[in-house]
């Protein structure tokens, strides 16, 4: 996903002006180590459940304040520094966006996403 471009399509939409004050990003990339034990990881296998994601996507989107949330979830063979997910949070104020991503990240990632770390 281009961040700078995703971001210039929802100030497009229409609303964008009157609704966001505050438009939040998440870019996770994979690290070079393991989150158990900070051992050495060249790959991971990424399983996104799509149907879940947009789920989840779609239920925090009419939180209070929220005008749009986008999420990309990529999936296959990744390696150290590949992008892994993105989320944008707009909204209208950071007492409402601030929580959302937080939220919907962790649930993304508990809930949605499965990893298989490859030494």
């Amino acid at each position: 996903m281009d961040i700078s471009k995703a971001i210039a399509e929802l100030k497009k939409e229409e609303g964008f002006t009157e609704n966001v004050g505050m438009v939040l990003v998440h870019n996770g990339v994979v690290r070079a180590w393991s989150r158990k034990d900070r051992s050495l990881v060249k790959k991971i296998e990424v399983t996104p459940d799509h149907d879940r994601v947009e789920a989840i996507r779609q239920r925090y989107e009419k939180s209070q304040g929220i005008f749009r949330i986008v999420v990309q979830a990529n999936s296959g063979i990744l390696e150290p520094g590949d992008d892994l997910l993105f989320i944008i949070v707009a909204g209208d104020i950071r007492e409402n966006v601030k929580p959302v991503l937080s939220d919907i990240l962790d649930e993304i990632k508990k809930e949605a996403i499965s990893k298989k770390e490859m030494s």
